[in-house]
């Protein structure tokens, strides 16, 4: 199951994590997202001991939304050592998310 990522516990469970984050920005009425949302549910399944993968509700939480300047959703965000490596914007491919994660364990 995916982790449920907020304005309140990023700092925490993102930023501090103890192993590569992954952060799939969304909202509820997002095409798009709605399309991510089985992919970044699998990953989170496979990756479930290496990586943290979650979702961040950008209508929910606009104080992180703002931060990391997210202007299109879905973004996804891979944070390591509490630092931004890597994102995507847009629907992309699993095999195409795995690569980025496997890129950064």
């Amino acid at each position: 199951m995916t982790f449920k990522f907020t304005d309140a516990n990023f700092q925490k469970e993102a930023l501090e994590a103890d192993k590569l984050v992954l952060v799939d920005f969304y909202a509820d009425w997002c095409g798009p997202c709605k399309m991510m949302s089985p992919i970044i549910d699998e990953l989170a399944e496979e990756y479930k001991d290496t990586v943290k993968i979650g979702k961040l509700n950008t209508d929910d939480n606009p104080e992180t939304t703002r931060q990391y300047r997210v202007m299109s959703i879905p973004t996804m965000i891979i944070i390591k050592n509490g630092e931004v490596v890597d994102n995507l914007v847009g629907v992309v491919s699993k095999s195409a998310l795995k690569e980025k994660l496997d890129a950064h364990k």
